[in-house]
C-alpha cells in the first residue's frame, strides 16, 4: 500500500488546469501544465509564473528570546535581523551537517516566521519543539496557511494591481499585506534567480488568489519541473540533493550564508551545532566541495553519475543536473575533490559508460535578476 499523498489547497485548480500530477515530499504535486517545462521555465525568466509552493513549511516562532534562541541552532545573525527582512539559514547538526535550510523573517512584536522544506518539516518542528520549547512560543501554521510564488520580470506589475505597496519592496524585505481582503505575509523573494515574491495567504483564500493572479495576462501556472531547471540555472540547492546532513556549509559553498557576526572572529561566534567543525574547515579547507559544472556537450549529466579526472580516477559526483533553457545547454552541479574543483578544471561524468567532458564553471549560470532598488 503506497501512502496516501497530501493535497495543496489548489490541487483541484491544478487539475483544472491539466497538469501532469506527481508526488512530490508527501505531496501530490503539478510537474508540468499543458504549456510544458520548457515553455513553462522561458516564460517565468521573459514574464511572470505562478508556483504552488504551499508543500513547504511555515511555522511562527514568539516570543522575546525567540530571536536569541533560534541562534542556537543556525549559523545566522537572528537577533540584528531588522524589522520586515528576512534571510536564508541553516539548522545545523553536532557535525556541522545541513539538517535544512530555510528562510527567516523578522515580523516585529518578538516575532519571527520560518519557511521550511516540505520533506523536513516535521522534523524541523520536532527539532525546534526539542531545543526551544522552554525559551519561545511554536506554532506550526502547515494547514492554516498556503504558500504561493510569483516569479519572473513581470512580478511587481501584476501584483502592483492588487497591492500597490509591493513596488516599494526591495530584495528580502517581507510585509503584512491585505491581498483581495485576506491577511498575508509577502516577501519579495524566490526560487528561480528572478525577481518575484513569496506570498503565504490563508488556506481558505489561496484558490481566490491564485485565480485572481492567473487572470493577468502576464502570469502562466508553472510546475516543478521547471522550478527545477530554473533553480539550477540560478545556482541554488534543493535541500536532500545538493546538501544533506552529512553535508557542512563549507562543503556546500555556502560560507557566504553565515553570518560575519557568527563567524569564529566575530562578536557572537559559534554557539550553533558543529561550528567548531565549521570554523575549522574554513581555516583548513575541506576535501571536497560543490561546483558548477558545465557539460561540453549535449548530454545532458544527470543526479549520481560519477565524475573522473583524465586518468579515469573517481574525484567526484553528480548531485543535479539538467538541461537549462535559458542557457541553452546542459548544466549540473556536484561534489569534486578540491584539487579538482578549480575553474575551468577538464573532467568527466559517467553517463551509461560513456564519458561526457564537463567543465568546472562558476555560479550561478544565468544571472540573478533580484529587485535590489
Amino acid at each position: 500500500m503506497s501512502e496516501t499523498l497530501q493535497k495543496t489547497p489548489l490541487h483541484a485548480l491544478h487539475l483544472e488546469l491539466g497538469a501532469r500530477m506527481v508526488p512530490f515530499a508527501g505531496f501530490d504535486m503539478p510537474v508540468q501544465y499543458p504549456l510544458g517545462v520548457l515553455k513553462e521555465h522561458l516564460h517565468t525568466r521573459e514574464q511572470a509564473g505562478l508556483f504552488d509552493v504551499s508543500h513547504m513549511g511555515q511555522i511562527i516562532l514568539r516570543g522575546s528570546d525567540a530571536a536569541r534562541a533560534l541562534e542556537t541552532l543556525v549559523p545566522v545573525d537572528i537577533i540584528d535581523l531588522p524589522q520586515g527582512m528576512q534571510r536564508y539559514a541553516m539548522f545545523t547538526n553536532a557535525q556541522g551537517g545541513i539538517l535544512d535550510d530555510l528562510m527567516v523573517a523578522n515580523l516585529g512584536n518578538d516575532t519571527l516566521f520560518l519557511v521550511v522544506n516540505a520533506a523536513c518539516k516535521d522534523q524541523d518542528l520536532a527539532h525546534l519543539r526539542e531545543h526551544l520549547a522552554e525559551r519561545c512560543e511554536i506554532l506550526p501554521l502547515f494547514e492554516q496557511r498556503a504558500l504561493l510564488a510569483l516569479q519572473g520580470p513581470a512580478a511587481a506589475t501584476v501584483l502592483q494591481r492588487l497591492a500597490p505597496e509591493v513596488a516599494s519592496m526591495t530584495f528580502m524585505q517581507l510585509r503584512a499585506i491585505n491581498l483581495l481582503g485576506h491577511d498575508c505575509y509577502v516577501s519579495r523573494s524566490g526560487y528561480t534567480g528572478e525577481d518575484g515574491y513569496e506570498i503565504s495567504v490563508p488556506t481558505d483564500a489561496a484558490e481566490a488568489l491564485a485565480r485572481r493572479l492567473l487572470a493577468e495576462p502576464e502570469v502562466q501556472p508553472i510546475g516543478l519541473g521547471a522550478r527545477d531547471s530554473l533553480r539550477l540555472e540560478a545556482g541554488l540547492c534543493l535541500y536532500g540533493h545538493d546538501m544533506n546532513s552529512e553535508t557542512t556549509p563549507i562543503e556546500a559553498s555556502l560560507l557566504w550564508a553565515i553570518s560575519k557576526v557568527r563567524r569564529a572572529d566575530g562578536a557572537r561566534a559559534g554557539g550553533f551545532p558543529g561550528a567548531e567543525r565549521i570554523f575549522a574547515q574554513q581555516q583548513q579547507g575541506v576535501a571536497r566541495k560543490r561546483v558548477g559544472l558545465l557539460p561540453q556537450e549535449r548530454t545532458p549529466v544527470r543526479e549520481g553519475a560519477d565524475i573522473v579526472d583524465a586518468q579515469g580516477n573517481t574525484v567526484g559526483n553528480v548531485c543535479s543536473g539538467g538541461f537549462g533553457p535559458t542557457l541553452g545547454a546542459p548544466l549540473a552541479m556536484g561534489y569534486v575533490n578540491n584539487e579538482h574543483a578549480a575553474l575551468d578544471t577538464p573532467l568527466f561524468a559517467l553517463v551509461r559508460g560513456k564519458q561526457v567532458a564537463l567543465k568546472v564553471s562558476k555560479m550561478p549560470f544565468v544571472a540573478q535578476r533580484y529587485y535590489r532598488g
